[in-house]
């Protein structure tokens, strides 16, 4: 039997992530991405069992990070206006500093991929949103809405304002650079927008 090494699933780990990225799920297989990390295939299935759940597990192990990331210095029953604030600047020097999982599980939430891998994750981040929003509509501090309002309204600014500042250019190709000051801006009609 061989033996793990950390440095070669780290390596494959982060070349499946970009070739998905890249290359799609179609043009994803595990022979290409033992090319890419310079392994031989049966390399692969130390770690492994099969592409699905190669996938899976890069999955887990993003959502997770990205989890972590964003419940950084956060409580559920904090006032929804600082709430937020610790979302949007969390969720933001995330995706800033790891845009290429960003891409990664923006692609696996468009896939059948997305409730395997939230199965194993568990319902932590949920329940830890669903308290936050509930005590904020009891305190009357947000507008009762349903779930898809409620996130279109309250990050979708937050993650337009991230694309724009990872291209370098906003609409019409104008040079773009987020600042707090922006992100701030932005946050400030948001939370306008979900007040009662």
């Amino acid at each position: 039997m061989r033996t793990r090494d950390i440095n070669k699933e780290r390596v494959i780990r982060e070349k499946g992530i970009e070739m998905i990225v890249k290359e799609g799920f179609d043009g994803f297989s595990m022979q290409k991405l033992a090319r890419a990390a310079g392994v031989s295939p049966a390399t692969i299935y130390i770690y492994f069992k099969d592409r699905e759940d190669f996938i899976i597990q890069l999955c887990v192990e993003a959502g997770k990070k990205m989890f972590d990331a964003m419940l950084k210095d956060f409580d559920p029953a904090m006032s929804f206006r600082d709430g937020l604030k610790i979302q949007w600047v969390n969720r933001a020097k995330y995706c800033l500093k790891n845009p290429v999982q960003m891409d990664f599980l923006e692609q696996i939430k468009h896939s059948p991929f997305q409730d395997k891998a939230y199965d194993i994750m568990g319902d932590y981040f949920k329940e830890t949103m669903h308290a936050f929003l509930s005590n904020a509509i009891k305190r009357k501090e947000l507008v009762k809405v349903p779930l898809e309002v409620y996130w279109s309204v309250a990050f979708a600014p937050l993650y337009t304002l991230i694309k724009f500042h990872l291209v370098g250019k906003s609409i019409g190709g104008r040079p773009f650079k987020m600042t707090d000051a922006i992100m701030m801006n932005a946050l400030e009609l948001v939370l306008k927008a979900l007040k009662p």
